[in-house]
This record gives structure tokens, sequence and C-alpha cells, in this order.
């Protein structure tokens, strides 16, 4: 059974959607084949006029959608069957917001937490996030963390909201702060790392994500800029790093801290040959501290994550004070 013809005029939580996700979200089981031959032959159309599936959609457009099969599902519900949405899913997904506004959700990501699904990867971020919906949208994540990075991780509320912080995330318009503790003492003190850096095709299991130096013009390499300030040492043997990285490269940062000679600690898929110190907590020790948002009007948001506990406990044991960064989380790079 097919439905009829009809016309659906765009509203502002959806302003500025690309064509293709709009059908794809609102009509189940679409491909993106099938959206690019509806585009194609003219089915579809906006304002009455032919367009491709990368036009972006504006409050009040009007779209013209041909009859298609009839789903009994919207494809954002998906994701909701994939995970057990039980009471202490619920409690737990509510337990790491960190700030929620008309637009957008903060989560304190735990370390240990895949963000997105995969291979045997049942519990994740993305499949909780209809846990959290209030509205006709479900919560959509606009940028990522390591599955073993803590921190600042933010979902938009609307698409329009989406596409606006994809925008903002991809253009490099707002800042972000990670706090790590290296094996070993960065030399200099401060300063920022410049590389080209490519998807290592010879790593294999669980290093098959590893990035590996490259040169300029290689195919595939990407360029990565890391600002980087050394908050105290302990002695020479760790540091508290504090890190803002002007690109968004995969691993970047536990990349640039093993290029200088100071990988960070815990990290098993780059590390250097200095001895690692005894004593202190397992697992990565590196924290999404702060993300600054700037909004449509007003001051930029700050939010900031308190550091989790293994990274508490190696603050304690190696005497690192958390006031010693300041208030602000860009004032050791002031």
């Amino acid at each position: 059974m097919n439905t009829p013809i009809h016309h659906v005029t765009i509203g502002p939580d959806e302003d500025d959607t690309r064509l293709d996700r709009w059908l794809k979200r609102h009509y189940a089981g679409l491909t993106q084949g099938h959206v690019e031959k509806l585009c194609r032959t003219g089915q579809v159309r906006v304002d009455g006029a032919r367009v491709k599936p990368s036009t972006r959609l504006t409050t009040g457009a009007s779209v013209r959608v041909p009859p298609l099969p009839k789903i009994a599902e919207d494809p954002e519900e998906r994701p909701r069957r994939q995970t057990n949405e039980s009471a202490s899913d619920r409690a737990f997904i509510r337990s790491i917001v960190l700030h929620e506004d008309d637009e957008i959700i903060a989560l304190n990501k735990p370390a240990g937490l895949a963000v997105q699904g995969g291979t045997a990867m049942r519990r994740h971020v993305d499949g909780m996030l209809g846990l959290l919906q209030d509205g006709e949208h479900r919560p959509k994540l606009v940028h990522r963390l390591d599955k073993e990075t803590s921190g600042v991780l933010v979902v938009a509320k609307t698409p329009a909201v989406s596409a606006r912080l994809s925008k903002l995330f991809k253009e490099r318009e707002l800042d972000k702060v990670y706090w790590a503790v290296t094996v070993g003492v960065p030399v200099p003190q401060a300063g920022q790392i410049r590389s080209w850096m490519i998807k290592d095709s010879e790593a294999k299991g669980a290093d098959k994500e590893r990035m590996r130096r490259s040169g300029h013009g290689e195919k595939g390499a990407v360029h990565a800029i890391t600002d980087y300030v050394t908050v105290t040492t302990a002695g020479q043997r760790a540091a508290w790093v504090a890190l803002k990285p002007k690109t968004g490269r995969t691993h970047q940062l536990r990349f640039h801290m093993e290029e200088i000679g100071t990988s960070i600690l815990g990290d098993d898929k780059y590390l250097t040959r200095r001895e690692v110190p005894q004593g202190l907590a397992s697992g990565l020790h590196l924290h999404a501290r702060a993300l600054i948002l700037p909004r449509r009007s007003g001051r930029p948001l700050t939010i900031t994550a308190p550091l989790p506990g293994h990274m508490k406990q190696t603050f304690a044991t190696l005497g690192f004070l958390e006031q010693e960064a300041g208030k602000d989380p860009l004032e050791p790079f002031l």
C-alpha cells in the first residue's frame, strides 16, 4: 500500500536540514539510491522546483512527496529497539546530563562507554539517546569521543540545531579543552604540535584504527594541529597537560602526545619507550574537560565535566590540584 502525494511544510526545527536526510528520517526504508532517483526524476520537489538530495531545506518550504511504500515506524525509532529501555538505562543516561536547554543536552560520557554501536557493541550512548527525547525529535550526536575518553559530549535536540552545531564543529568555531596525564614531561612544556597523519593500513585487530605519521601529499593524509600547555609536573615521571585541538582528527591528541615523546598514561595504542610510573590508576588518562559553544545571542556557553574517578585517583597520588588550572578552562592557554 502506497501513501498518496502530499506536501509537507518545513518547520523551524528542521531549518537547514539536507533533503536526503529529511526524507530518510520521515520515511523509513528509503535508501540513498532511492532518494537520488526520486530527485533525479523530479518526483520530489521543493516549492515546485527540481532539487538535489543535498538541497538544504528552509523554514516554510513545501516539499512534494510522491507515493511511497507506507512504513509503520519512523527510522529514528530503530535505535530505540537496539537498546533495552530499562529503568536502569533511563536512570543512567539522565545521571550523566551536565546541561540541558531548549537546543542541546550535554553529557559527561564515562570512559569505557562507546558513543556509537559497532560489532559486538550493544550498549552505547547513541542507542540510549531516545530515552532523553521530550519532544518530536530524537536527540542527535553532533561530534564523537573515543570509547576510552571521558568528558563533555553534546547532542542536539532538533535537526536545525544539529545542522548548526555540526557546522561549528566542522569549521572549528568553538573551543574544546582536554586534560591528560602524560608519561614524562613535554619538552618544551608548552607549544603547538603540527603534523600530517594517516590511518595505518598495516595495523590489525585492536590497532586497526591506529594513525601514523605521513608526509604532505600522501593520499589520505590529514593535517592536525594541537596547542598544549603543561599545567604541573610530578618530577620528570609524569605531567598534567591541557590540550586544545585546532583540528578534529581521529586519535589526534593521543597521536600528538606520542609524537613529542610523552604518550598519555594508559594509552595502549600510542606508546613511547619511557618508563610508565607505577602505582597509578589504570585506564586512559584523557578527559574532554570543557566545551565553549558560541550561542546565537549572548555570551558563549561553557560546559565543564568533572574528572572521572581514575583520573581523580591519579591526581591525588601525584599531588595535582585541579585549582592550579584556574576557573576558566582556557586560562592555561592565555
